[in-house]
């Protein structure tokens, strides 16, 4: 399994349409075989913040899904970002 995670940052003002903007790469990305959670989701106290959430199943899947990721209108509103990329050998459910 791979987690994607991490955050990027916007203008403030900007975060709510950069979210709205983003509707269609989260449909598509949970739409993408291998693809077992996508969310993006705005920070509870940093009004720039928009933090990132993925799991796949493979390396295979990221990389299948990769190039239809943001756009580049999208891409010219995130002023920073901080993503990475974890491989997962082990797994216990919480809940």
């Amino acid at each position: 399994m791979v987690i994607v995670s991490g955050h990027v940052l916007v203008e403030p003002g900007d975060r709510a349409a950069y979210l709205e903007g983003c509707t269609d790469v989260v449909e598509r990305a949970r739409a993408t075989p291998g693809c077992l959670d996508f969310a993006l989701s705005p920070d509870l106290l940093d009004p720039g913040r928009v933090n990132v959430l993925e799991r796949w199943s493979s390396r295979e899947a990221v990389e299948e899904f990769r190039g239809s990721g943001v756009s580049a209108g999208q891409a010219a509103v995130i002023r920073s970002a901080v993503v990475t990329e974890h491989e997962v050998t082990a797994e216990r459910r919480l809940s």
